[in-house]
């Protein structure tokens, strides 16, 4: 079932055509792996999602209602969640409280209303444990490993029990014992039934979970179809322009 449809998406800033007329469909409990060079329209594309850009031209629809979103907020009123690449963490809090940072849960009556760590550390805790992470609720964010630090981003992410999750570069820059540890952490998102858009230049990651490959050059999409279906061969062909299309 589809829970995302993009139809002929196009956006432009003045003269520089990022993307141009892209089609998608999402599908819920579905990894895509989303490919391309730099400056391919990525980023853009998943912005458009997330509610940073509107889009110049195109529909968005999800659950087949047509939708709008004119800031991240509304993309995320609608179950869209994002991990981008800098993580956004603060690294002198806990894993608990970034996890909540935001959107903290509180106790009592105005005007004497506290911040419930309790109920905080404990929903925490859960989500650690739904990811089977390691990490733990009272632990600082600045000694943890960027696997750690993955799952509290990804963990923030389920607190709005999200239908789409757009995560970029998630396995750039860290360890492979960590990036298998973060392989993981989609699969389980893949598991409790969330689609997952995975922007990723790292082939081996993106072949080990991903159901479909979506790739796109110039700003435009040159393949879309089953992993099994495809090669890091062909996807690079297509990166490259040395295969038209697939």
């Amino acid at each position: 079932m589809s829970v995302l449809e993009l139809t002929g998406i196009s956006k432009h800033f003045g003269a520089i055509h990022a993307v141009t007329d892209v089609s998608l469909v999402l599908n819920a409990g579905e990894v895509v792996g989303l490919m391309g060079d730099n400056a391919a329209g990525k980023s853009t594309l998943v912005k458009i999602i997330a509610g940073n850009y509107p889009p110049s031209s195109g529909t968005i629809t999800m659950d087949g209602r047509k939708v709008v979103f004119h800031k991240p907020a509304d993309a995320r009123a609608e179950g869209i969640e994002i991990v981008y690449q800098d993580l956004a963490l603060c690294n002198n809090l806990t894993s608990a409280a970034n996890v909540y940072l935001g959107r903290e849960l509180e106790m009592g009556v105005r005007p004497l209303r506290i911040l419930d760590y309790k109920g905080m550390y404990q929903r925490a805790a859960e989500l650690f444990a739904e990811l089977k992470s390691e990490t733990r609720p009272r632990d600082l964010v600045r000694r943890m490993s960027g696997g750690q630090r993955q799952a509290v981003a990804i963990a923030r992410t389920r607190l709005s029990e999200p239908k789409i999750v757009l995560m970029d570069e998630p396995t750039a820059a860290i360890s492979v014992r960590q990036v298998a540890e973060v392989l993981n952490l989609i699969r389980r998102l893949r598991d409790h039934g969330i689609a997952v858009v995975l922007i990723s230049h790292r082939m081996p990651d993106v072949f080990a979970v991903s159901d479909r490959i979506v790739v796109l050059r110039r700003g435009e999409k040159v393949a879309d179809k089953p992993i099994s279906m495809s090669s890091p061969e062909e996807v690079t062909g297509l990166i490259t322009g040395a295969i038209e299309s697939a």
